[in-house]
């Protein structure tokens, strides 16, 4: 059968959409063990009806599928506003810099090579889920016009709404709630990503690029400074 559901004891919902049957059962099987329901779909036809059923809670999804690949389709979910929320992490084989700078400008959350260790994906699996729900603590936060609600995930600037990733909301609350501070790399993969995460420090300048552009329409990119030789401050001076 194409598209199956395993019941565990949840941890949350994922979506695999990967055209290699066995790489969808070893990912499965992973996630059931760990404690997370997921469903499974050979490419992006079979996964639509899954997603218009349920939304998944974290979509693994390959780079090369057939008929529609990966990198567009991470670009649909990001741009459509029942689906943006949704966080993504690519799978592939490519392992060339351009190439992950590439997938994560598409909109996806987190980018792991081929082969991977079932171990690595999971910790990868829960951080983004971390990051991706809400704080109990300070509903909602603002600067200089800008509020960010975190029951709700959503984003105002001077009361318009801002359409956001998952990953670039935590990263705005992060720098909202940090004013002024220079933080490096390491330090915002630390605060926003959390520790002992796969993360390579070159994806903070890919999503620092993707808020800046978030922001930009609404004039609100000027915050975002970089400190040359040491990282990012926000700030409205």
């Amino acid at each position: 059968m194409p598209v199956s559901a395993v019941e565990s004891t949840m941890k949350g919902r994922v979506l695999i959409i990967e055209d290699e049957a066995a790489i969808r059962e070893m990912l499965g099987y992973a996630l059931v063990r760990e404690g997370f329901q997921f469903e499974e779909a050979a490419d992006v036809e079979q996964a639509r009806p899954l997603i218009a059923r349920q939304k998944p809670d974290l979509i693994l999804m390959d780079w090369m599928l057939p008929g529609m690949s990966g990198v567009d389709y991470a670009r649909r979910v990001r741009n459509d506003p029942q689906t943006r929320d949704i966080p993504i992490i690519m799978l592939t084989a490519r392992s060339d810099e351009a190439d992950k700078v590439r997938g994560l400008d598409t909109g996806a959350d987190d980018y792991i090579t081929k082969p991977f260790s079932t171990r690595e994906l999971l910790a990868r699996v829960r951080a983004i889920l971390r990051r991706a729900a809400p704080e109990p603590a300070d509903a909602v936060v603002s600067f200089a016009g800008l509020k960010l609600d975190n029951e709700t995930f959503r984003v105002t600037a001077d009361g318009q709404p801002v359409e956001i990733s998952p990953t670039e909301f935590r990263l705005l609350h992060f720098f909202i709630t940090h004013p002024e501070r220079v933080y490096s790399r390491a330090q915002l993969l630390d605060q926003v990503w959390g520790q002992n995460v796969y993360v390579e420090e070159r994806t903070i300048d890919v999503h620092i690029r993707r808020l800046r552009k978030t922001l930009e329409a609404y004039g609100y990119d000027r915050f975002i400074q970089t400190v040359r030789s040491v990282g990012y401050r926000f700030s409205a001076r």
